[in-house]
């Protein structure tokens, strides 16, 4: 009942914004004849630039997971993505989608769980870091404005809120455990509000769970955090190459404000009132870029932005959904942990570790 009740929310937000809001920002006809415009060598470059977004976050997985394949990277985050794109709630449904395909590769839920929380660490680190780079990169260029003032300032306190707390976290084995314990009391406690059981060892878990992280940082810290910011970059990249093919200057709107808009949008999107911020990142992209500009360059942006979303909210989609049917019958991937810790003497000693058999 309670996905059926967020579904039919999520479809009101999206409605909305499209139907009464977005309008308001653009001409619809405007921005359809703006893409219709484009050439065939700028559609052609602008999708291979998306195509490369999609592939760059590959590495930061195969970072985040040792011992796992390239093709098995890209073949479960197509899944998830795509889940993540059209489910309310999906992000959590694709990390279910994540563990699932691999745990039938052989690859123990503990290493992929590991690899889920660092890999989703790091990417909101940067998330939450954009908007302080961007503040500066607009205060050199004499742009700074107010909003992103409050942005970069929330983004901050978030910030070293998160980096703190994980920090006690890698500390030490006894101040985890505590972290643990307490947190695990604040689960419980809730739990029983509604009637479930309370949450026991969760101290035990946590010092699990750092040494697990602390293994993993130890070998790859610099590889994860090169490779998170290449798949934020690579983001960026397909939004503003789009708004340059479509005829959006660096007069007009820099790329130091594209990046501004980028990051305040990215920042609120982290709240998933829709699946995959749809409606909500492209009317926060367009409105912000086009705040104060003419009418007609605000059509080219909201093309822009249209064409920017085409890439990277729709297209994993049905590549997705091409890469759950591979899964389904593509058997020859199929391993046990135990078959695979046999099949891949070459691993690291972090995934030996986590592909004990119990």
């Amino acid at each position: 009942m309670k996905r059926w009740v967020q579904g039919i929310l999520s479809i009101a937000v999206v409605a909305l914004i499209f139907g009464f809001f977005f309008p308001k920002v653009a001409d619809y006809g405007e921005v359809w004849e703006t893409i219709t415009e484009m050439t065939a060598l700028e559609l052609g470059t602008l999708g291979a630039v998306g195509v490369w977004n999609l592939v760059s976050y590959w590495p930061l997985l195969t970072a985040a997971q040792p011992g796992l394949r390239v093709r098995e990277a890209a073949v479960a985050n197509l899944a998830s993505t795509a889940i993540a794109n059209t489910v309310p709630g999906g992000a959590a449904v694709g990390v279910g989608v994540t563990l699932t395909m691999q745990k039938s590769w052989g690859v123990p839920v503990r290493q992929t769980a590991l690899a889920a929380v660092v890999s989703g660490v790091w990417n909101n680190f940067v998330k939450l870091g954009l908007p302080v780079v961007a503040l500066g990169l607009l205060a050199l260029n004499g742009q700074a404005g107010p909003a992103l003032g409050v942005a970069a300032a929330v983004g901050v306190l978030v910030l070293v809120v998160a980096i703190t707390l994980f920090a006690l976290l890698l500390r030490s084995e006894r101040m985890a455990g505590r972290i643990g314990a307490t947190a695990g009391r604040f689960v419980s406690a809730l739990a029983r509000v509604v009637g479930r059981r309370p949450r026991t060892g969760w101290d035990a878990k946590a010092a699990t769970f750092r040494a697990d992280v602390v293994g993993l940082l130890r070998r790859r810290w610099g590889r994860i955090t090169v490779t998170a910011l290449a798949s934020h970059v690579s983001l960026f990249a397909v939004l503003l190459l789009a708004l340059r093919h479509v005829g959006v200057s660096n007069d007009e709107v820099s790329w130091q404000e594209v990046l501004a808009a980028f990051a305040f949008v990215r920042l609120l999107s982290a709240v998933p009132i829709t699946p995959g911020g749809l409606g909500v990142v492209e009317l926060g992209l367009a409105a912000a870029m086009g705040s104060g500009l003419p009418d007609g360059t605000k059509n080219q942006i909201a093309a822009a932005v249209l064409l920017y979303r085409a890439l990277t909210w729709l297209l994993p989609i049905p590549l997705g959904v091409a890469a759950w049917g591979f899964w389904r019958v593509n058997t020859s991937w199929r391993r046990t942990v135990a078959e695979r810790h046999e099949s891949r003497p070459d691993m690291d000693e972090l995934v030996l570790r986590c592909s004990e058999i119990t």
